[in-house]
């Protein structure tokens, strides 16, 4: 499993999915006097929000992905378990099968040299036992390394939530002593 290496990242990108990378502000002052901004906090706090609520939905998106990958690597190592088992045997063997929920059936499996293996989208295609392990191997490979990219991505991804709500509360903190400065100076009074 640790055999299989990650691609290497273009020198430009930090993800695989090409995910943003968020801005830290470093000075709120400076960040809220740039023109786009206005000195407007709402309008940057909707902003930020925006980027929050995208990357919470990259975020549910790639734990889906991880999810069904986690899932198809040890289905793809079963099976090539089987593809051993299935080359090994040289007499009949009595085993039982999963023919819907709930419902096993015995039968007797002879010797054989090919497999049959669901491709997917209701495809299934006859394979010499060599030609199966081969494939299998190749998308457990793959699997492998999709799921290293998912994992990668979603740590830079945490990353950039806890930048942009560190962001955030940044700005509002800003717009709370503002408010509170434009408060206190409206209410002294006047020296004369």
């Amino acid at each position: 499993m640790s055999s299989v290496e990650m691609p290497k990242l273009p020198d430009s990108q930090k993800t695989y999915a090409g995910i943003p990378e968020a801005v830290f502000v470093e000075d709120v002052d400076t960040f809220m006097a740039q023109s786009e901004n206005e000195n407007n906090s709402d309008k940057v706090l909707r902003k930020l929000d925006e980027q929050h609520g995208k990357y919470k939905f990259m975020e549910l998106n790639i734990a889906t992905k991880r999810r069904k990958l986690k899932q198809q690597i040890p289905d793809l190592a079963k099976s090539l378990e089987m593809i051993n088992i299935l080359r090994n045997q040289s007499d009949d063997m009595e085993t039982q099968f999963l023919l819907s929920e709930q419902v096993f059936v015995k039968t007797t499996i002879q010797p054989t040299k090919t497999v049959c293996l669901w491709l997917g989208a209701n495809i299934m295609l006859e394979y010499p036992l060599d030609e199966a392990e081969e494939l299998l191997k190749q998308n457990m490979d793959s699997a492998i390394v999709n799921l290293k990219c998912l994992e990668h991505d979603q740590d830079f991804l945490r990353d950039q939530l806890t930048t942009t709500e560190v962001n955030m509360a940044r700005v509002y903190n800003w717009d709370l002593k503002r408010r509170q400065a434009a408060k206190a100076a409206s209410t002294t009074p006047a020296s004369s």
